[in-house]
């Protein structure tokens, strides 16, 4: 076993030294450079949103005869900032007050560093969630952080809770205030209508909330175009003839080769022990046959990478929506090694979708299935990943990707360092940097 053990350590060590040195020299090779005379459009996304908008105010410049470039801020340094005279952010927040898995580079690589910016102005849409402690906290870090190095705003910082239109239509005010242009028509997103044709309870008996499978189906076939990762953003009523409210994002659990938006919903209980605006809308209050209205967002930064390699999936409640997608993926293009850990209360009444994992795993799909339940003395799903370090160390050196789908309290953080403890700091940071760590977490 010691053996074994060292042979892996020495297999990850190796790896580390040689993809870091692979990603530094590619890296360099793909920077992007500032054009003096063109705006740059960074985002910092979790979801997908900031990108999109981040797209769209780049449309915006360039339709007024505006030079511009979009690109991740894991894609900005020093060099670049100091080169550029122009610059819209458009930054998300992750939890409480976090960067987004889009800045998590720049933050631990570049935001240390004293910058000379005093050349760079520029503009910044913060998004957030106000029903969070510190909203819009890495978009006000950020937009504190550029003017500490000089950086000087071309407008006052714009925070939209949960994108709300009215802040959208200041941005975009903003950035007809700039560009001399007309402003921008921007629509709302367009909601389609689905039916909500399954809703299945899962977990009955649980000390925990009850979660159910919700199966909705398009009005218009053609509707059916997503990939595994992407997310369903569903607008709720508190009846259903009540107006739509405001949003809210689901990992979708199925492909489009099964007919349906699958999600995996929990529902969520208020101080007054009511269900919860969108919980309670797909797990009570819309009827069976009723009317959801949906709208499908692309969220690249989970999206499932190309390639035949080891995928080690970790996940934790109606997180397994998520990797489910990413399994259903796999499954069709014959990809069989994966490992799935996955966390939950107890078994007898917290087995999400159990048959189905260990039907794929008996079929070959999933050779390692580690169903960890906390309820029952086992720990959580960082304790059994430590528990398998060198298994883990095997699968990252013979170059595994590694998703995560939960929690973002306890679950996410608690894996992030667990995989430092079990890689090393640097090693995680190269897997990061390779795209080899994707998150979908809440």
């Amino acid at each position: 076993m010691m053996l074994r053990w060292g042979a892996a350590a020495l297999l990850v060590a190796a790896w580390i030294l040689l993809s870091w040195r692979a990603w530094r020299q590619a890296h360099a090779r793909r920077r992007p450079v500032a054009d003096p005379a063109g705006w740059l459009v960074i985002h910092a996304s979790q979801s997908g949103q900031a990108q999109a908008l981040a797209e769209q105010s780049a449309t915006v410049l360039q339709a007024a005869g505006q030079r511009a470039q979009t690109l991740s801020l894991n894609q900005a340094d020093a060099a670049l900032l100091a080169r550029a005279t122009h610059a819209l952010f458009i930054a998300s927040t992750s939890g409480e007050g976090d960067a987004p898995d889009g800045a998590a580079h720049f933050v631990q690589r570049v935001m240390p560093e004293t910058l000379a910016l005093g050349g760079l102005r520029y503009a910044l849409l913060a998004l957030g969630d106000s029903s969070y402690k510190h909203f819009c906290g890495f978009g006000r870090q950020l937009d504190q952080w550029l003017m500490t190095q000089g950086a000087r705003p071309l407008a006052e910082r714009i925070e939209a809770d949960r994108s709300a239109p009215t802040a959208l239509q200041r941005w975009q005010r903003t950035l007809s205030e700039l560009t001399g242009a007309s402003p921008a028509d921007w629509q709302p997103p367009a909601y389609t209508d689905w039916r909500l044709a399954v809703r299945r309870l899962l977990n009955p008996g649980s000390a925990g909330g009850p979660c159910y499978l919700i199966e909705l189906r398009p009005l218009n076939t053609e509707a059916l175009q997503w990939q595994a990762g992407d997310i369903a953003e569903i607008a709720p009523r508190s009846t259903p003839q009540a107006d739509l409210q405001a949003p809210r994002d689901y990992s979708i659990a199925s492909l489009p080769a099964d007919g349906c938006v699958q999600l995996l919903v929990r529902q969520q209980r208020n101080a007054r022990g009511e269900p919860g605006l969108g919980s309670g809308w797909l797990t009570e209050r819309c009827p069976i046959d009723g009317k959801v209205a949906l709208r499908l967002r692309s969220n690249p930064g989970f999206h499932l990478p190309p390639g035949d390699f080891p995928l080690v999936l970790i996940g934790n409640g109606t997180g397994l929506a998520g990797l489910r997608a990413w399994l259903k993926a796999r499954a069709a293009r014959g990809h069989g090694r994966n490992w799935l850990v996955f966390g939950e209360r107890h078994a007898d009444h917290d087995a999400l979708l159990c048959d189905e994992l260990q039907d794929w795993q008996r079929q070959g799909l999933l050779p390692e299935l580690d169903l960890v339940y906390s309820r029952q003395g086992q720990g959580y799903v960082q304790d059994r990943l430590r528990q398998r370090a060198a298994l883990l160390r095997e699968w990252v050196g013979a170059g595994a990707v590694i998703a995560l789908c939960g929690s973002l309290q306890g679950m996410a953080r608690g894996v992030d360092q667990a995989l430092e403890d079990i890689l090393g700091a640097q090693g995680l940071q190269t897997l990061r940097a390779d795209g080899r760590v994707r998150r979908d977490v809440y």
